[in-house]
């Protein structure tokens, strides 16, 4: 059984920076998972993320990129056609770090058989503790489909999770969009 990763990077207080995590919080919010599959909040770190790229067979990044696109526009890249070069320019703010763990993995023979990128061009990186711009948070649906339509690629099905099922946490409260935006930091 492949171990699947799907992992959520961007800093959350910059505005659509945090478009990945916003993502996976909605996944996890929304759909139960099967055992094999990992939905990590990458929030802003660097090199910390290497492990968790190396233990993955299968890795889905989802991360606010800048792709000179209109903003909102999805963009996928696969595989080799996802940037992993240690000199690369970065594309966002944190993505040094996304980068230079994915170099890593590379050079170490570690990187995982298959690497989807499901990026998203964002309208403001510039707003510090500003909320998620309303292009970028009409695509989060889209990305979550995505992120499913690709799992269904090895056999992964996620369930919708039940009204009374309750998420076990991925992040603190504080963190979740909705309450960030309302500056319920509890």
């Amino acid at each position: 059984m492949k171990h699947i990763t799907i992992l959520g990077v961007g800093n959350t207080l910059w505005a659509d920076e945090g478009f990945g995590v916003r993502a996976v919080q909605a996944l996890h919010t929304r759909y139960v998972f099967p055992p094999n599959v990992r939905l990590i909040d990458g929030g802003a770190q660097d090199l910390a993320l290497l492990p968790v790229v190396e233990e993955a067979d299968v890795l889905i990044l989802v991360d606010a990129v800048e792709f000179g696109q209109e903003p909102g526009a999805l963009v996928l890249a696969d595989d080799d056609d996802v940037p992993h070069c240690l000199a690369a320019k970065p594309m966002s703010l944190h993505q040094t770090g996304v980068v230079d763990a994915l170099g890593l993995a590379k050079l170490h023979g570690t990187m995982p058989l298959h690497v989807r990128l499901i990026g998203m061009q964002p309208l403001d990186l510039e707003n510090y503790g500003g909320p998620v711009t309303g292009p970028v948070r009409a695509q989060i649906n889209a990305a979550m489909a995505e992120v499913l339509a690709y799992l269904t690629r090895f056999g992964v099905a996620a369930r919708p999770r039940a009204a009374h099922e309750k998420a076990p946490k991925l992040a603190p409260a504080s963190a979740a969009l909705d309450n960030y935006e309302a500056g319920c930091f509890a």
